[in-house]
């Protein structure tokens, strides 16, 4: 599974959604070797990042990024057989959070228990709803004005049960590959099998667009569900920020 096509196309749609999202909003900065994007008002997607190994030498035009922009989190891939996130964690800069890359080889279509209703976003009131679902899973808001403009090149989900919202699903793709990002379950709808549900439903979606691979990145809480569901390790990214 480890292979380095599937780690590059891992990376690919990750920062081809982030690009995507932030075109609209004129928020994409080119700055070799890195590209960054601040959207205003959102703390999604934000970030700062590398397509080659970081150097000692890239420190001072990352800070000088960070110094407008302190909220933007830098993702370390680890896939350069170095030593080089060294780089952050002495130069005061602190882990947000690490995640799992991973891939599924797409086979036959899960089952589903259809209890779930899975919604696209196409219009503002159910963009509003999402914007205010999403943050009560994570840890950051993603803002309505995301979702609005990139209804064609983004498929944002709604879930509902017992005709409430309760969670979210972003499904995002590159090539053959279906990116899937946002699997998320309001905190008193959880522990009763409603993310691996979506996990199914968005893993079905992928086979009938044609993908060959599901890709994503877990966090330490929801790798569990999609080890269960057939996904690999790829590599680690640690997320940094400016301490």
């Amino acid at each position: 599974m480890k292979n380095s096509n599937l780690i590059k196309d891992n990376i690919d749609n990750l920062t081809a959604l982030w690009k995507t999202v932030a075109t609209p909003l004129l928020a994409n900065y080119e700055n070799n070797p890195f590209e960054y994007i601040q959207i205003n008002n959102s703390g999604w997607p934000n970030r700062l990042w590398f397509r080659k190994d970081i150097t000692a030498e890239n420190l001072p035009q990352i800070r000088e990024i960070l110094e407008k922009n302190p909220n933007l989190i830098i993702p370390y891939w680890d896939i350069f057989g170095s030593n080089s996130k060294e780089i952050f964690e002495k130069n005061e800069f602190k882990i947000r959070i690490e995640l799992v890359a991973m891939a599924l080889k797409l086979g036959k279509k899960f089952p589903r228990q259809n209890n779930l209703i899975i919604k696209r976003v196409l219009n503002d009131e159910d963009a509003t709803i999402w914007s205010n679902i999403y943050p009560l899973s994570f840890s950051y808001v993603i803002s309505k004005e995301i979702v609005v403009h990139n209804y064609k090149n983004v498929k944002f989900y709604l879930v509902h049960f017992d005709g409430k919202p309760i969670g979210t699903l972003t499904l995002f793709q590159t090539g053959k590959t279906m990116g899937i990002h946002g699997v998320g379950v309001i905190p008193e709808m959880r522990k009763r099998g409603f993310a691996e549900e979506i996990m199914k439903f968005a893993i079905n979606e992928a086979i009938d667009t044609g993908c060959e691979y599901a890709q994503l990145q877990a966090s330490p809480w929801g790798k569990g569900i999609y080890t269960r569901l057939g996904f690999e390790d790829l590599f680690t990214i640690t997320n940094y920020q400016l301490a």
